[in-house]
């Protein structure tokens, strides 16, 4: 069901990065289930219902959440090429957004307190487009090491690949 989804280079392109949202980014969303599930589990006590409904009832919450909050983690594929990044997001319907690596301007990370006790971040790429195009990997592991890739992959870039410097470092 997932295969399909993976990433396919060109010819002679290379991926660098390739990965999903971090499980530890969505635990936010799963303390969230957790909070909802209890209060829907003690509304329906105090309205009446036995121990077995509010179980199943919490249970059903609580299956719910994991099940949405993995699907929507292993159906955002982001991809760092020699020559583009990629995000694809979707199982049924499908969104994918890519830009040429020579565009990519400039490139930063951002962390909550949270996301900075867990590792995670979202790292954003600002690109040569509309400011309105927002080009970003959120909830990724180790948000430093993709942006240490995507520079190497950028001065790898710079360094000939499309004429923009040259490759040996000489003037």
């Amino acid at each position: 069901m997932l295969a399909d989804m993976s990433f396919t280079p060109s010819p002679g392109e290379q991926i660098i990065f390739q990965g999903h949202p971090s499980w530890r980014s969505i635990l936010a969303f799963y303390l969230k289930g957790l909070l909802l599930a209890v209060v829907i589990a003690l509304a329906a006590k105090l309205f009446g219902q036995g121990f077995f409904t509010v179980f199943v009832i919490l249970l059903v919450v609580l299956g719910l959440t994991v099940v949405i909050g993995f699907v929507r983690r292993v159906a955002t594929i982001y991809t760092i090429t020699n020559r583009r990044l990629n995000i694809k997001r979707g199982i049924i319907a499908r969104d994918i957004q890519e830009t040429r690596l020579e565009r990519v301007q400039n490139v930063s990370y951002s962390q909550t307190a949270f996301e900075r006790m867990l590792n995670v971040g979202s790292v954003d790429f600002d690109t040569a487009s509309d400011a309105e195009n927002t080009f970003v990997f959120s909830g990724v592991a180790d948000p430093q090491e993709v942006v240490t890739q995507v520079d190497q992959a950028t001065s790898a870039g710079a360094a000939g690949s499309h004429g923009l410097g040259d490759p040996s470092g000489s003037y």
